[in-house]
């Protein structure tokens, strides 16, 4: 399905905002419909040559980061990316205060994107965090987290820009949770292409006999068995 030709934060707006939250307290990570039509998931594929649109490059081998590569878009981001970082933020930090409130955190987050990206600034972050990965044959990505400093949003957003099964097969993404006195629990999502996925950035509330306890969480990809995947990745924080 084509997503309509009008604002991101129209289209963000148009989507069951409850259902996408209960799915987070309830599995760890939602999924959307898409977002993003095919012009706008090609238009982002096709800047990814172009150096003068980033910051930093990274070879994920050489870090044993996985097997691929993915690249920090600079400054100015580009119109669609920024929106989309813009609108989701918005709808994602009364999520997250919540989420703070469980795991009885005092801190809060602003409502909207310069608030928190004010806070980045006075600890030392400064660096755009929104990125675009390229995955081809065999590639993969370890589980990790994205923090990048003393400051962190507790949510975070990426968006599938290829088609799997024509562009590429394999390269789920992946979710590992722990909680407390338990077994990892391990999620492997097929994503459409220009649907959100919504996940924890580092840790997320879980019920428990007394309240919420706190289950940390990794995500990453599973290898590609063929092709060639792009992805971007919406980190809401900035990086030191």
């Amino acid at each position: 399905m084509t997503p309509p030709a009008s604002s991101i934060a129209t289209r963000l707006g148009a989507l069951d905002w409850g259902e996408l939250e209960r799915s987070l307290w309830d599995r760890g990570y939602a999924t959307t419909r898409p977002i993003l039509s095919a012009r706008d998931c090609a238009d982002l594929i096709r800047l990814y040559p172009d150096p003068a649109r980033f910051r930093k490059r990274v070879d994920m081998k050489r870090h044993r980061f996985g097997e691929g590569e993915y690249r920090y878009f600079a400054r100015p981001l580009p119109r669609l990316v920024q929106d989309l970082r813009t609108h989701a933020y918005r709808r994602l930090a009364p999520i997250a205060n919540r989420f703070q409130e469980a795991l009885r955190r005092e801190l809060r987050f602003p409502p909207h994107l310069r608030g928190l990206l004010e806070r980045c600034r006075a600890a030392g972050q400064t660096r755009p965090t929104p990125l675009l990965f390229r995955y081809q044959t065999d590639g993969y990505n370890c589980l990790h987290r994205d923090l990048y400093g003393e400051v962190w949003f507790p949510l975070q957003a990426a968006i599938l820009l290829s088609r799997p099964g024509k562009d590429f097969e394999g390269g789920e993404f992946l979710l590992v949770e722990n909680r407390p006195r338990a077994q990892s629990r391990g999620s492997a999502i097929a994503l459409e292409r220009g649907a959100l996925i919504l996940f924890p950035t580092a840790e997320r509330p879980v019920r428990s006999a007394r309240g919420f306890a706190r289950a940390s969480l990794r995500h990453g990809v599973s290898p590609l068995r063929r092709g060639a995947r792009y992805t971007l990745g919406i980190i809401f924080h900035d990086a030191a």
